[in-house]
């Protein structure tokens, strides 16, 4: 089997996105680029619980599988649209989260009410609703995501991240879901201050050198 530990790797986030509660059952998917031209991506409709390394798909820059018996998650057209538009790109995380779906549900963006948003950018975009699957829903994301975001919220679907490993697509995945709970919760009892963009670009900034253990880099 190819790729073996990485396929075990996609396979044991997807157990872990299923366990924070940000998804349910098979919903989301999670892929991890390769090389140029292979990819590993999370099968379609297994539940996260029975998924083995050998479901894991491996497929090449047109989507066509060349390794694994099982049909490739249905927004493989998302991923790879995504991997060609952003060179950063070297893993995809896409959840279903309850609080950052509610905010996807609503049309609204996730705005900087903690500077965890940072993790995605000044704020959380929002791509226009398309059918789940289609090349029209991978255009709006990318669309909505430009090269500025790392995450994006689907209009009435939930949401995408992307990472330089599959470490930070989820751990942005993850502290996005957080920032929206956040922010809904900040709305059930007044009003949020928002932090501007001014002090969400030194945030920014910041997190460039964050984990760092040389201190001249990290505060």
């Amino acid at each position: 089997m190819q790729y073996r530990n990485e396929r075990e790797t996609v396979v044991r986030y997807c157990r872990m996105m299923l366990s924070a509660g940000l998804t349910t059952g098979s919903g989301g998917n999670i892929s991890i680029r390769l090389a140029d031209d292979a990819f590993a991506i999370s099968p379609t409709g297994i539940d996260y619980a029975a998924m083995e390394a050998t479901d894991v798909c491996m497929v090449d820059a047109a989507g066509n599988v060349v390794e694994g018996g099982r049909l490739p998650s249905s927004e493989l057209p998302m991923h790879l649209a995504l991997y060609r538009a952003r060179s950063d790109a070297r893993a995809v995380v896409h959840t279903h989260s309850p609080y950052a779906t509610t905010f996807a549900c609503l049309r609204e963006t996730i705005p900087p009410v903690h500077y965890l948003v940072g993790f995605a950018g000044t704020h959380v975009p929002l791509a226009d609703y398309a059918t789940y699957g289609t090349d029209a829903l991978a255009e709006n994301a990318i669309r909505a995501m430009g090269q500025d975001f790392n995450a994006v919220l689907l209009a009435n679907h939930g949401l995408l991240a992307l990472g330089a490993s599959l470490e930070h697509a989820y751990a942005t995945a993850e502290e996005i879901e957080l920032v929206a709970r956040i922010a809904f919760q900040a709305r059930a009892i007044g009003t949020p201050v928002h932090l501007d963009d001014d002090e969400m670009l030194r945030v920014i900034e910041k997190f460039k050198t964050y984990g760092s253990q040389n201190p001249q880099e990290e505060e």
